[in-house]
């Protein structure tokens, strides 16, 4: 029930092939986010300041990992979908090699820089002087796992091109089963293990980035009949470096501009909110963040099934799976959103037991205002789904540039420092911004999806030019 061929993504059902290859890779994220809230658990009983240290780190990871994957992963996975689409698999296993060993170099690279800077990097952003050591530890030892990410995340890509999103829900299952088991040994330092606090953490994280990226290979190596690599496949080809990168290339720019708005906006939350406004915001995105799991399996799930029918040259059927995708995604993340309009103090509650007075109000208000734009948020994953899976990067960083930049943050400025508005300013800033990139990502591509697609097949047929 859950296998997939290159016939049922070229000519069966389009939504169970969406849901099919979505399901995994939703599991997946889910497990993730499970991941960091142990993390978080075991840390806690280690103490606050090893929370506050870790927490810290999460944007300047989540900066790391994009500048290392996400480029080698998305353009890997897209080309590889066309080749698989084109009957080409020696095409789609040379691509998944030398994506690998791109993420793999650009994991040397950044994660030297990172292990060398992290203590000037720690101080850049802000750290508390009580918990600046801890933050710099941390974030050098994680710096240790990039090449163990890098490789496991780029064959996962490879996988899912070719329709083999279980494979990927396998790996991650690998690297945090590793590091859930291994977190209260190395950070409490149970049994014979030292208590090494958020060094542990991080050990453990790079020990189940490791045994990820062994399991990764060796499925890549081994048993699965869809994607696998061997000798035949090794070899440098300047050409499909340059395929890779221009197709993943803009999506590093893509969510670089988003992470940075949403750096920028949390201080403006922070002036207009004080601390009460900054809970809600929180609270706003850690439920968010869980309720659009969903749309981002399906929007790689898209990118995928697109991929492979342009390379079989039907381009009305990736036509067709965009917009049964932007159903999918808007409907069922409407429906979310619909339950959080009517539950917001029991969600608050959840994220933030004993949370009371402005805090409560706004957090609660945030999240009805935030349920308002769930359905365009998901419809906007699976149009930039549908660009992405025809090579149409540069047209995704477009919509995001304008979402964030265009309208995000200028309203929320304005609002706030022009207007004098409370925080409120900022929470319809973030839905208004969500509504008008679905908007105007639908318009768009409702205007150029005939002839983006065409061309797009002529580019896997491997007879035209990227946009």
């Amino acid at each position: 029930m859950l296998d997939l061929t290159t016939e049922d993504i070229t000519e069966g059902s389009i939504s169970r092939a969406l849901v099919v290859l979505a399901a995994p890779l939703v599991v997946q994220s889910l497990t993730q986010v499970a991941q960091q809230l142990v993390d978080v658990f075991w840390l806690g009983r280690y103490g606050e300041n090893a929370v506050a240290a870790v927490g810290l780190n999460y944007p300047i990871i989540s900066i790391v990992v994009i500048l290392v994957t996400l480029a080698p992963f998305v353009g890997t996975q897209v080309v590889v979908s066309q080749r698989v689409g084109a009957d080409d698999p020696d095409g789609a296993r040379r691509i998944a090699f030398h994506g690998t060993t791109m993420a793999l170099a650009f994991a040397v690279v950044v994660g030297a820089v990172t292990y060398a800077a992290a203590p000037s990097i720690v101080r850049l952003v802000g750290a508390d002087p009580s918990f600046a050591g801890m933050a710099a530890v941390y974030l050098a030892t994680y710096a240790l796992g990039m090449p163990f990410i890098a490789v496991s995340d780029t064959i996962e890509g490879a996988f899912t091109g070719w329709g083999d999103s279980r494979a990927a829900l396998y790996v991650t299952l690998a690297t945090v089963g590793t590091n859930i088991v291994l977190d209260p040994f190395l950070i409490l330092g149970i049994w014979v293990f030292p208590k090494m606090g958020v060094e542990g953490a991080a050990l453990a994280t790079v020990a189940g980035f490791a045994a990820g990226m062994a399991l990764a290979i060796a499925l890549a190596l081994g048993p699965r009949d869809t994607f696998s690599l061997s000798a035949a496949d090794v070899g440098f080809d300047v050409a499909e470096y340059r395929e890779i990168l221009d197709v993943g290339g803009p999506l590093v720019g893509q969510r670089l501009a988003q992470d940075t708005v949403r750096i920028l906006v949390v201080g403006i939350v922070a002036v207009a909110g004080g601390a009460a406004g900054l809970v809600a915001y929180t609270v706003g995105a850690r439920v968010a963040s869980i309720a659009f799991i969903p749309a981002g399996g399906l929007q790689q799930a898209s990118q995928s099934i697109i991929g492979q029918n342009l390379g079989a040259e039907n381009p009305d059927r990736a036509n067709r799976t965009t917009w049964t995708g932007v159903a999918l995604a808007a409907v069922g993340l409407g429906l979310v959103g619909a339950v959080q309009w009517f539950v917001p103090v029991e969600l608050t509650e959840l994220f933030v037991p004993g949370v009371s007075g402005e805090a409560l109000t706004l957090s609660v208000q945030y999240l009805q205002i935030l349920a308002l734009g769930y359905w365009a948020l998901g419809a906007t994953y699976l149009f930039l789904g549908g660009f992405n899976g025809a090579r149409r990067t540069k047209t995704s960083l477009a919509v995001s540039l304008t979402q964030y930049w265009g309208v995000r943050l200028p309203i929320a400025a304005l609002g706030v420092y022009v207007f004098n508005m409370d925080v409120s300013a900022v929470f319809w800033a973030v839905t208004l911004s969500n509504v008008a990139a679905a908007v105007g990502a639908g318009a768009y591509y409702y205007t150029t999806s005939d002839g983006m697609f065409e061309r797009a097949v002529a580019v896997a047929a491997g007879s035209g030019g990227a946009d």
